[in-house]
């Protein structure tokens, strides 16, 4: 009996890997490659730009403040879209990205943020999120494009690079500084504790720095010191040929008054002595130093602390960072944009200069401090909201000179801005004259019926500075106890204050609860001649008066200056940042070399 052959079984039966048809494995391995290729183009889809905008939410509310932003459009070319700053690109994170932002169709069906009243009510909290994530993963997207690894300071702004400087330090990362830079800034509708709390350094965000950031800053720093020493003797011998023409018109006015008198004139002063005050002085033996004051505005003690307004708040108050460690190479751009107007600005005076280029001399013998400004005249310009334009028409110029006492809160680090605050006259916080009038105790202690003078904190019980739920600014009701001041005044907790006029006269007090002439000792000379003022003052370098820094030997004093020009009053001055000063020290700013 025959049989029939056995059929053979389908080829896809027939080949087995780890015990499965390998057609199966296959075929599924197409379908994944199917599968996968389907969920990842629509995974990428769900990330472009026009999918993000295609809701009337984004486009209207969200797109319209990123059009035209440096990461919009830039000289580069290269551009950041939604996805690039708000999903993570690896795998694992981008997935549960995805997932977190799956409530957000549920939020687009429910209409959360379907208009303009909604969005900006819930701007804040959207924001918020944003910022936690971001802090959360050290600033992930942020560093997909920013890499402290591969910036390079000399192509950053000097306040760039110390503040990228300290974060690499101190552990802090991008969105701590950068809110609001694709979106309007929602960062001063936060609350400050919030804030506060949010921006505190991470230790576990400390990195080295990369030796490459430090050969840059070198290259920077190294070109900026050769560009200065440039600009130094230029400038010296500019200085030398305006002390030639003012000499030159000195001996001709008296040339002129000896010929109006016959000869019984004076004699001319001798070159170099140039001034009443410190006749023994050879100023021509006196290294000038360049000293640029800038215009501040309403930028008070209040405001410079206040993260809202000041980025520079944190490196200040927590870091102990000075005014000018982020800011001395850049007072020419800080002056002239607050004198042109705006938030710290609302009365701008037009033609105002926003800074002044001047020089200051300083010497001393056994007894005395001589000090020597000058600087160029700048015309007139009228204040438009004063009758006559003329804030102070008697003085045409006024100069004031501070040294930073002991005890007083940022003293070495912010000089004399710590009595500048936000309600004194012509501050945004100005009590005005029927308010100081009402508080009849406080303004009969400090002899005042309608202006708050500088003053400094520790002579308040309280200064408001962060603003919450409405307050105004400063403290200037809030007075120490007379006998808690008169400690303060003992200990050498004040601003010794220093000041001349138009007319040579001068005045030596201090800055505690108010501003204070106590008669202090102290001489000047003030003078126009060739359009170059010219101001010098002296003062006992150890007078023991209440109110006047001794000047030691050894010490470093933080100084201040301050000049009221075109017959400006109040805070519509000119001052420097934190300033050194010392004996017969040359690692001081200015070295008060012994004559």
């Amino acid at each position: 009996m025959t049989s029939e052959p056995d059929k053979k079984k389908p080829i896809w039966r027939r080949y087995f890997l780890w015990g499965m048809p390998v057609a199966g494995i296959a075929a599924a391995f197409a379908a994944g490659i199917i599968f996968w290729g389907g969920f990842n183009t629509a995974m990428e889809a769900t990330n472009t730009k026009d999918f993000c905008i295609s809701c009337h939410e984004m486009r209207d509310f969200v797109y319209e403040e990123y059009t035209g932003t440096i990461h919009d459009v830039n000289r580069s070319g290269v551009g950041a879209v939604c996805s690039d700053c708000h999903v993570p690109k690896d795998w694992t994170h981008k997935i549960i990205r995805k997932i977190k932002a799956s409530k957000e169709l549920y939020g687009k069906m429910v209409g959360t943020i379907n208009t303009r009243e909604k969005f900006e009510a819930k701007r804040v909290h959207l924001a918020m999120n944003e910022w936690e994530r971001m802090k959360a993963t050290d600033s992930r997207e942020c560093r997909n494009c920013h890499d402290f690894e591969s910036m390079m300071p000399e192509f950053q702004k000097p306040r760039a690079r110390q503040q990228h400087l300290n974060a690499m330090t101190v552990g802090q990362t991008c969105i701590d500084c950068h809110k609001g830079i694709a979106h309007s800034d929602a960062r001063d509708r936060a609350d400050e504790e919030y804030l506060e709390k949010l921006e505190t350094p991470n230790p576990a965000f400390i990195r080295e720095i990369p030796p490459e950031y430090m050969a840059s800053l070198e290259r920077i720093e190294a070109k900026e010191a050769a560009e200065a020493e440039a600009e130094k003797a230029a400038k010296q011998a500019q200085h030398e040929t305006v002390q030639a023409q003012i000499a030159a018109a000195v001996d001709a006015a008296v040339a002129e008054e000896r010929a109006k008198a016959n000869g019984e004139a004076a004699a001319a002063p001798a070159s170099g002595g140039g001034s009443a005050v410190g006749p023994d002085v050879d100023w021509n033996a006196v290294a000038a130093v360049d000293l640029k004051l800038f215009y501040p505005g309403q930028a008070s003690f209040e405001w410079v602390q206040n993260g809202k307004f000041h980025g520079g708040a944190r490196p200040l108050t927590k870091g102990g960072d000075q005014c000018t460690t982020c800011h001395a190479k850049e007072l020419d751009t800080i002056g002239n944009k607050i004198v042109a107007g705006g938030d710290l600005e609302p009365t701008p005076i037009p033609g105002k200069r926003g800074v002044i280029d001047a020089t200051v001399q300083a010497t001393h013998d056994d007894e005395n401090l001589y000090v020597r400004l000058q600087w160029p005249d700048a015309g007139h310009n009228p204040a438009p909201f004063v009758d006559g334009g003329k804030m102070d028409p008697d003085n045409q110029i006024k100069v004031a000179m501070m040294i930073t006492g002991t005890g007083i809160e940022m003293g070495d680090q912010v000089g004399c801005w710590a009595s500048c605050h936000a309600d004194n006259s012509y501050m945004p916080f100005d009590p005005g004259a029927d308010a100081i009038a009402a508080n009849g105790d406080v303004a009969g202690r400090l002899a005042t019926q309608d202006t708050v003078t500088k003053y400094i904190s520790e002579s308040r019980t309280e200064v408001e500075v962060k603003g919450r739920r409405g307050k105004a600014l400063g403290g200037w009701d809030k007075l120490q106890a007379a006998e808690q001041i008169e400690q303060y005044l003992a200990d050498g907790t004040y601003l010794d204050l220093m000041r001349v006029y138009a007319d040579g006269s001068a005045t030596n007090g201090y800055l505690l609860e108010q501003r204070v002439v106590n008669d202090g000792e102290i001489a000047a000379s003030a003078s126009l001649d060739g359009g170059i003022w010219t101001v010098v003052f002296s003062r006992p370098l150890n007078s023991g008066a209440p109110g006047d820094v001794p000047l030691e030997p050894g010490q470093t004093y933080t100084v201040g200056f301050a000049i009221h020009d075109d017959f400006a009053a109040a805070r519509f001055h000119h001052v420097t940042l934190n300033t050194s000063l010392a004996l017969d020290d040359d690692a001081a700013f200015i070295n008060v070399v012994k004559q």
